[in-house]
């Protein structure tokens, strides 16, 4: 994949989902972010499935807490795994990655979002990451 391209996950055959690109990041919408606080509302009140697509040594240096992860590449084949009926926000370290989830799940008949900004605004907002100590690590 070259860099700016988005990947999406697209519909096919029995709700599978495949990889496809080469849309561009600019080409995504917009509209379905939520801001670091609207996210951490939403947890609290354990109305989202929020999914973490950075890859894991990322994750294991710091993540939000109740957050499941899935790198981006996993997606395609863990995506009967996410619930349907409950919307899902997925988040990166700056929004790109999980900007092209959000889009390709939305696609595909789900309730998907973006944390606007990733984990870079969640933990700039002074919002808590795990473990103790957690930082925001390079990809």
């Amino acid at each position: 994949m070259l860099l700016g391209e988005r990947v999406e996950l697209s519909e096919r055959g029995h709700g599978a989902l495949m990889l496809r690109h080469p849309w561009r990041y600019a080409d995504l919408a917009m509209g379905s972010d939520y801001t670091a606080q609207q996210v951490a509302e939403l947890l609290q009140r354990d109305e989202i499935q929020l999914i973490d697509v950075r890859e894991r040594h990322e994750h294991d240096a710091g993540r939000i807490a109740g957050d499941r992860h899935l790198a981006l590449a996993q997606l395609r084949d863990q995506a009967e795994t996410i619930d349907r009926d409950k919307q899902v926000v997925f988040y990166c370290r700056s929004g790109a990655r999980s900007a092209m989830a959000s889009e390709a799940f939305q696609r595909s008949g789900f309730d998907a979002h973006n944390l606007i900004g990733g984990l870079l605004d969640w933990h700039a907002a002074g919002l808590p990451l795990e473990p103790a100590g957690g930082y925001v690590a390079e990809p």
